[in-house]
């Protein structure tokens, strides 16, 4: 069951001389439970795609549907009430807020959606213990690796058990052994929580661990594969 559906996307920049044409008519689904990344050279409108699907910014044409809501037709204030309940983020930098402890952080969004004191404490113990660090719970982002942040990251995106989680480039800051560590994390929790993971990448590792590969180049999908699970779980 599709729970992403985009119809004719389109997307132009106008902020230089020559307008930059990001995306040109991608059509695209995304099913529950999917691991799948968005690949593609520099310009390519990659980031622009995931940016538009979590409703961080707005196409000039098209539809981004989930789960039968319009996403693209939402006001504003609605847009940030369906991220909040919908849509887990994970991004490049972090973004960790930096004088909240990594059990804060993560708990951050269930505060804001209203979650009592207990079930935000246990969800975020859960969190801590899934991406191998249950001992940073009480240690702020400056004081912790880039490794350890980007699994605090991941540990909030899941929080509050959203629909999918968007990633951008979540392994572009981190050494080798950090990002094997942390893919790793993430198709375990795939797995166990059932959350659809869309990356937008480079990397070759994650390509790798991908079930499926959406290609795109000059803003329109040159390709679309599908990878058994037996290609990447040697």
């Amino acid at each position: 069951m599709s729970i992403i559906t985009i119809k004719d996307l389109y997307k132009t920049y106008n902020s230089s001389q020559v307008p930059v044409h990001a995306l040109n008519g991608v059509d695209l689904s995304f099913e529950e439970g999917e691991f799948a990344a968005i690949v593609g050279p520099s310009g390519s409108g990659k980031t622009t795609l995931l940016n538009i699907i979590g409703g961080l910014d707005d196409p000039n044409r098209g539809q981004i549907i989930i789960d039968g809501t319009e996403v693209n037709k939402l006001s504003k204030s609605e847009k940030i009430d369906f991220r909040l309940h919908h849509i887990g983020f994970i991004f490049q930098a972090y973004n960790l807020i930096p004088v909240l402890t990594a059990r804060e952080n993560i708990e951050f969004i269930l505060e804001l959606q209203g979650v009592p004191k207990g079930k935000r404490r246990k969800r975020s113990t859960e969190l801590l213990q899934a991406v191998g660090i249950p001992e940073k719970a009480d240690i702020r982002p400056r004081q912790l690796s880039g490794g350890q942040q980007q699994r605090i990251a991941v540990a909030r995106a899941l929080a509050s058990r959203p629909r999918f989680i968007l990633a951008d480039e979540p392994t572009a800051n981190l050494d080798s052994a950090s990002a094997e560590n942390l893919l790793s994390i993430m198709e375990d929790l795939n797995e166990k929580e059932k959350t659809t993971f869309i990356f937008s990448t480079h990397d070759s590792r994650v390509v790798n661990m991908a079930r499926r590969v959406v290609m795109l180049e000059d803003g329109k999908i040159k390709s679309d594969e599908t990878t058994q699970q037996e290609a990447f779980s040697e």
